[in-house]
C-alpha cells in the first residue's frame, strides 16, 4: 500500500535516517521500533510496520514472523532494562490520525498499581507535559534497549 501523506508513520518512515533515536530504536526489514510520545511510562514501545496498512492481513506472510521473532526480543529487552515483570501486547488501530497498524509493548512493572494493569495500562497514555517521559528519557531508554538488543 502506498503512504499516506497524512499518517504520522509513513511520514516518520520516510525519512528514518533523519528521526531521533526515540523514533528510531530498532528497524527490522518490516517493522520500526519507537518510544511512544505521550506516556509517562517508561519503556512503552510501538511497533510499526515500514508500509502503510490499517490491518495486520494486509501484510507479507514474512512480516508475522518477524513481528512475532520481534515481539520476544523487545520483551526480553524491556525486562533488562527497565526491570519489568511482563510484558503486554496491545493492536487496536483505531485513534485518530493513528489508524496505520501498529503494536503496543508495554512493559507491566512489579510495582504497578493495580488499577493500571491490563486493559487500564491505557491510563499512562496522554500524560501532561511534566508527567511525560521526557524526550531526553525516551531517548536514553532507546539507546539501553538498542545495546540490549544486541
Amino acid at each position: 500500500m502506498a503512504p499516506a501523506p497524512d499518517c504520522l508513520n509513513c511520514r516518520q518512515n520516510a525519512d528514518l535516517d533523519a528521526l531521533p533515536l526515540r523514533e528510531h530504536v530498532l528497524r527490522t526489514t518490516y517493522w520500526r521500533v519507537a518510544h511512544a510520545f505521550d506516556t509517562a511510562l517508561p519503556g512503552w514501545l510501538v511497533v510499526v510496520p515500514l508500509e502503510h496498512v490499517t490491518a495486520l492481513d494486509e501484510l507479507p506472510t514474512e512480516a508475522y514472523a518477524e513481528l512475532g521473532d520481534l515481539l520476544g526480543r523487545l520483551s526480553a529487552a524491556l525486562r533488562t532494562v527497565v526491570g519489568c515483570a511482563k510484558t503486554y501486547f496491545m493492536q487496536f488501530s483505531e485513534a485518530d490520525g493513528f489508524t496505520h497498524l501498529h503494536v503496543h509493548v508495554v512493559p507491566r512493572m512489579p510495582d504497578q498499581p493495580d488499577e493500571l494493569k491490563g486493559p487500564r495500562v491505557f491510563g499512562y497514555l496522554g500524560a501532561p507535559v511534566g508527567e511525560a517521559v521526557t524526550e531526553d528519557d525516551r531517548d536514553q531508554l532507546a539507546g539501553e534497549l538498542r545495546a540490549a538488543l544486541g
